[in-house]
């Protein structure tokens, strides 16, 4: 479930526009906090009615976040999911960046302020335990000719942020920063989306007869994030440029084999494989 109240962000959206307000900062002013509080908790109750488990990916506030920690406190079967981008970058610091600039930064739902302490609660549930997995809702928009088409009009901007190269280095920086554990790190970042979308054992493991997929991660290492650094995305500009990581990752094997090692691809193509999902293992 992405949860938004759609209809009322429709009329804030024209409402915006009708009075000239088109810059990118917009997109987040118009998709407000209580638009995602009132439209996952209105998908728990559906779900409650129901009977069915409820997973809400891409959860970037923290009264979105409160609700759903309220439904599992109850028993309720339901899950969230949020991003490296709602945990580290905000409204007032990216999406209402100089002139078009902020478009870089424009997904849905939208980055949150954080002068309204969205970040520090997002990091604090997943600690607890109800935020369940750490995604990268991955769109790799560049921003010529493609974010471009909102120019003048921040509702034709494409949604998304390109982030799936540095996921792992973003949640290993929360280790660092004493934020969460490293056995936090690989629960929210491996094993439990195994679980959760049916792969597990074959991933989300190391044991006898699972995929041999390992990442070999020195932390003590350093990763620079940005283009002409570590960013190999087909992208032509960074949602993280300037990110100074205390972390590295030194070698990743996919099935045994190497694919990545000392930061140059070694594989390749036809290695990878469909996988088919199997039912998951969170559901009751």
């Amino acid at each position: 479930m992405h949860a938004e109240n759609g209809i009322a962000i429709d009329v804030l959206v024209e409402q915006a526009l009708a009075r000239g307000e088109t810059a990118p900062v917009y997109h987040g002013l118009t998709r407000p906090w209580q638009m995602e509080e009132e439209a996952t908790h209105r998908a728990i109750m559906l779900a409650q009615l129901t009977g069915a488990p409820l997973y809400v990916v891409h959860v970037s506030a923290k009264q979105a976040l409160e609700q759903i920690a309220q439904a599992r406190g109850k028993g309720q079967n339901v899950f969230g999911e949020t991003c490296p981008q709602y945990l580290y970058l905000s409204l007032e610091e990216n999406l209402a960046a100089p002139g078009f600039e902020g478009a870089k930064w424009v997904c849905s739902t939208p980055l949150r302020a954080r002068a309204e302490g969205h970040q520090d609660e997002l990091w604090r549930y997943i600690r607890t335990g109800d935020v369940s997995t750490v995604a990268t809702d991955h769109c790799p928009f560049c921003l010529k000719d493609q974010k471009e088409l909102g120019l003048g009009d921040f509702s034709k901007i494409p949604n998304g942020i390109g982030g799936v190269e540095h996921r792992l280095d973003l949640m290993f920086q929360g280790v660092k920063d004493g934020r969460i554990s490293l056995e936090k790190w690989v629960e929210v970042c491996c094993t439990t989306p195994a679980r959760m979308f049916g792969l597990f054992p074959r991933k989300g493991v190391i044991s006898p007869g699972a995929d041999a997929d390992v990442v070999i991660y020195d932390p003590n290492g350093h990763t620079s994030i940005g283009v002409g650094k570590t960013h190999h995305m087909n992208m032509d500009h960074s949602a993280y440029e300037g990110f100074e990581i205390d972390g590295h990752v030194d070698t990743v094997l996919a099935r045994g084999r190497i694919v990545v090692d000392a930061g140059q691809y070694r594989g390749s193509a036809g290695h990878g494989r469909f996988l088919k999902r199997e039912l998951s293992q969170f559901l009751i």
